[in-house]
């Protein structure tokens, strides 16, 4: 069923709800499997809190959400739309000062938190802010009870007798959430997206899942839903009546797997890559004829993945691997697995062809938070690992004269929250600029290089290294510096020492960087650095006659130096 008459993400939510089995279960926790809720406790919850919130919020105030991923978190996030207010995600990583930036310039009436670790991040926080009327938590706060309301104690009291289903003023281009992202200039930016922006994603996503569905899909969601990609995602899962797990860690994803068979599951590089080189180190430790069969498998696959044909005989002993090797492989997974989903950063070509050759598909998309992530995707039945797939339908993407890589459609965001200058700078004409560089190969689109000063991790976080730069020219021992880790495990960063500082020792640099990345995120800190002598320059090249270092140069010169500290 298309969402083109759908006109909100909670209409899409009671739609689907109607076609369910009530007491099937929609939303399970692996880290407490009582924590469990089935499609009627889940819709009667929604209505429950929205009425709660509807107390405190109006139409279009935000609700930021501080969580790590549990049932609640997504019938908080349907509550709020359902209050016709804004759902604001926050990461449970972030420093502090983000918080309060994100606080002091979105204003939040309500903020909802997951326990009271979460609530202490933003406790003093709060205290500053008048415009924050109520806390709501999962779990119990110590915390005057007159000022925050327990989510779970309300769900404990449920009128499973009212089944009305009330009507709905929210129309596809009002703001669904913000999604604050790193900005290029240091401060995060609020992505405003629409219901209909995400409903148009659901649209596109089911066209390339329609072929794995089953009668109740399983999912298993691991990355955080404060991600756009995730976000997303758990509207995709509602639109096709799947049953949601919510895995309890990273370290414990394989487990995880094992314990609730998922038959389709999204995650970011980092993942594949850990993937990866865990099933070649078993490999690695394979002799005589398992190590033959296991050759032969990786032979033939790639050979299928790379769109050349076998044999007969090839054929036939590829179909015999399938149930001997291939078959055992996705046992350790659960078993069920249909296909892998890669986005929120580049995949390594060899570890997609690895993957898709051992029998594990895995479909690599392409977007960005500003598009309510997804622009394109690759189908299952016709995955070029090199590309990211043809767009999604219902969105135009373009190729400029300089080859940046240009979209329009539903999916665009609004643009950025109490930040007109930065919405005209990427939004012009409707068609955003996304900073990527790419090409078109038979109407797959194949990114190629990247254009913005943002680093993607492998787990699909951006990251500005214009932010991290800034802290860094704050100590008085440092003049310049640059950050590099696109696509790495951690950052690491080159440093030119001011003049009156040259003599310092090292120990006094890896003090002085301790000191700066107390005030970062986990996943902005720097790991490791080293120290040049030359200064950036107009007259050595690696300044622009407005003093902006040329980030690309400079990178290119130290390359060899950045790649040792890996």
């Amino acid at each position: 069923m298309s969402t083109k008459n759908i006109n909100n993400l909670v209409e899409l939510f009671f739609i689907n709800y109607k076609k369910q089995k009530k007491n099937n279960i929609l939303l399970t926790s692996l880290k407490d499997n009582s924590n469990y809720f089935s499609w009627e406790k889940t819709f009667h919850s929604i209505k429950k809190l929205s009425s709660e919130i509807k107390k405190y919020a109006n139409k279009g105030d935000r609700c930021l959400l501080i969580s790590e991923n549990r049932p609640e978190w997504f019938i908080t996030d349907l509550s709020i739309m359902f209050s016709e207010a804004i759902t604001v995600p926050a990461y449970t990583t972030y420093a502090e000062k983000d918080y309060e930036y994100i606080i002091k310039n979105c204003n939040p009436k309500l903020i909802f938190v997951s326990n009271q670790e979460q609530f202490n991040k933003v406790k003093e926080i709060i205290k500053k802010n008048s415009f924050v009327v109520k806390i709501f938590s999962f779990e119990d706060l110590e915390i005057d009870s007159e000022n925050y309301i327990n989510v779970n104690k309300l769900f404990s009291n449920l009128d499973y007798k009212d089944l009305n289903i009330p009507d709905l003023s929210i129309k596809r281009n009002d703001p669904a959430c913000i999604i604050y992202t790193s900005g290029t200039q240091g401060n995060p930016k609020g992505v405003i997206l629409s219901h209909g922006g995400i409903l148009n994603n659901c649209d596109g996503a089911k066209d390339i899942l329609r072929p794995l569905l089953t009668e109740q899909t399983r999912f298993l969601t691991w990355l955080p839903l404060s991600h756009s990609y995730e976000h997303t995602v758990q509207f995709v899962q509602i639109s096709v009546g799947a049953k949601i797990f919510y895995a309890e860690s990273i370290e414990k994803l394989i487990k995880n797997m094992n314990d609730c068979k998922p038959q389709l599951m999204t995650a970011v590089p980092r993942f594949y890559q850990n993937l990866f080189q865990k099933i070649n180190v078993s490999f690695n430790k394979a002799t005589g004829l398992k190590k033959s069969l296991i050759l032969k498998m990786l032979e033939l696959g790639t050979k299928k993945i790379n769109k050349k044909s076998l044999t007969f005989l090839e054929k036939l002993i590829d179909s015999i691997l399938e149930k001997i090797v291939r078959k055992k492989i996705k046992s350790q997974f659960g078993g069920e697995l249909k296909t892998f989903v890669s986005g929120g950063g580049a995949l390594d070509k060899e570890v997609g062809i690895f993957l898709n050759a051992i029998g594990l598909p895995t479909l690599q998309g392409y977007g960005l938070t500003e598009t309510s992530p997804v622009v394109s995707c690759n189908p299952i039945d016709d995955i070029r690992v090199e590309t990211v797939g043809p767009p999604f339908k219902g969105n135009e993407v373009k190729i400029a004269s300089d080859g940046e890589i240009l979209v329009k459609g539903e999916n665009v965001m609004l643009g950025y929250w109490n930040n007109k200058e930065e919405t005209n700078r990427v939004l012009k004409d409707g068609w955003l600029h996304t900073g990527d560089i790419g090409i078109f190969e038979n109407g797959y689109l194949k990114i190629t290089d990247r254009k913005k000063d943002i680093l993607i991790t492998p787990g699909g976080d951006n990251i500005s290294p214009v932010k991290i730069e800034n802290e860094l020219l704050n100590s008085k021992l440092i003049d310049q510096s640059i950050v590099y880790g696109d696509n790495k495990p951690y950052l690491v960063a080159l440093l030119v020492l001011s003049d009156e500082n040259t003599n310092v020792t090292n120990d006094q640099i890896e003090k002085e960087i301790e000191n700066i990345n107390k005030s970062l995120s986990r996943i902005e800190k720097i790991k490791k650095f080293f120290i040049i002598n030359e200064k950036f320059s107009i007259e050595n090249g690696m300044l622009t006659p407005t003093l902006k270092l040329k980030r690309y140069k400079i990178v290119q010169k130290y390359k060899n130096e950045f790649e040792k500290l890996y």
